[in-house]
């Protein structure tokens, strides 16, 4: 009997859990939010009520949305000082900055690549991807696109998946993303097609000589390949000077230029847009509360708990559209046309500057005459730091 029993209670559990899903599905077919764990920079808002059943709908929160735009620009493109930034160094400028995640923890490295690969920020909120049993992916055909406000541009986003594909450590090593040598992953045998790697040797008087050799005959000997061998700052000397004369340019700087010009005038288009909609929105919640100061005053209303709640919830949403706006305001860049008299002292001097002057990673502290190694390219490689410190690469 006791089997028996046992039988109709587990038929009747998973006649349960099929309705269950059924009515989420319908629900998030209808655009209507489950109740999973709110994105960062979005947040739940009750939109309609049927019956005691409240409905609730994903809407931007404008100043988390202001931190995962730049989450995504830092990968992308970097701060304007720098190239792209890694993972690592993204989390440790928001932990810095005292950013924090949606429960209040500091940010890390999984927590970021989540952010990074999440599809919601585009507007694709997907329900039912897995099984809330087994954690087991579902076939795409059950999955259910929910359409929620995009924090990011698509292009933008598909830009970053491609990068993290690029940079994932099964497909690229991480000491070619980051080595300290100029053209690691890049140089290869001309005889074989093995990669080149470093290797080093001491004179009599001391002096190290560093060589790029071919990895096969240094790995299986002259039988694989007879081996190749061109000294390190010669090689780097060869291409600096090759990618300057052609790419620094004076007609490829103009083109560049003005496509940089370009976009600079559309972000500020964009900031601009958006600094007028916070200003009205903020207009807006001063009005409403002057409003009902002016009725108290005048003895038309009188300040009962409704009321009270209610100037305290505009007061909030004035402090969030002011927070908003100041924060837009200092992303504000203002557009300039860049004159070729501009772009001709700036090639020349790129030009310059990556033939002879002195280079050091943006990151890093200036290295000592004493402690550094230069070569011809004038890229300068600390002894102590090489193999953990990135130099300049192309």
């Amino acid at each position: 009997m006791r089997q028996v029993i046992a039988l109709f209670d587990e038929y009747q559990s998973k006649d349960n859990a099929k309705h269950v899903i059924r009515a989420m599905k319908e629900n998030a077919r209808q655009g209507f939010y489950n109740g999973s764990p709110v994105p960062l920079g979005y947040r739940a808002v009750e939109v309609e009520r049927r019956g005691a059943e409240a409905k609730k709908q994903l809407t931007i929160d404008p100043v988390e949305a202001e931190t995962v735009r730049m989450i995504f620009r830092l990968y992308h493109t970097g701060d304007g000082k720098s190239g792209p930034l890694g993972t690592k160094e993204i989390v440790k400028r928001l932990n810095a900055m005292g950013e924090r995640t949606k429960r209040g923890a500091r940010f890390g490295v999984g927590t970021l690549h989540g952010i990074l690969t999440n599809r919601t920020y585009i507007g694709e909120l997907t329900f039912n991807r897995r099984d809330s049993r087994t954690l087991k992916a579902k076939p795409a055909s059950e999955h259910v696109i929910v359409a929620v406000p995009a924090i990011i541009e698509r292009d933008e986003f598909e830009a970053v998946q491609s990068m993290l594909k690029v940079r994932n450590p099964k497909v690229t090593p991480p000491r070619v993303v980051t080595g300290p040598i100029l053209l690691t992953g890049l140089a290869t045998c001309a005889t074989c097609g093995g990669g080149m790697t470093l290797r080093t040797g001491t004179s009599r008087n001391g002096t190290v000589h560093r060589y790029y050799t071919c990895s096969n005959a240094a790995r299986a000997g002259k039988s694989v390949c007879t081996g190749r061998s061109i000294r390190m700052d010669t090689l780097d000397e060869l291409v600096v000077e090759h990618l300057s004369d052609h790419l620094l340019t004076s007609t490829r700087l103009t083109e560049m230029l003005a496509a940089i010009s370009a976009g600079r005038a559309a972000k500020a288009a964009e900031v601009d847009g958006r600094i007028i909609r916070l200003q009205g929105e903020l207009t807006e919640v001063e009005t409403r509360l002057k409003r009902m100061y002016t009725s108290i005053e005048d003895g038309i209303a009188e300040m009962d708990d409704i009321l009270r709640e209610r100037i305290a919830s505009l007061k909030i949403d004035r402090e969030r559209i002011q927070a908003s706006l100041d924060r837009a305001r200092t992303h504000a860049v203002p557009a300039s046309d860049i004159p070729p008299a501009i772009a001709e002292a700036f090639g020349r001097m790129m030009r310059e500057n990556i033939t002879s002057g002195p280079v050091t990673s943006p990151s890093a502290r200036p290295i000592s005459k004493r402690s550094s190694i230069r070569s011809r390219s004038g890229t300068r490689r600390s002894k102590s730091s090489e193999a953990r410190r990135p130099s300049t690469r192309l």
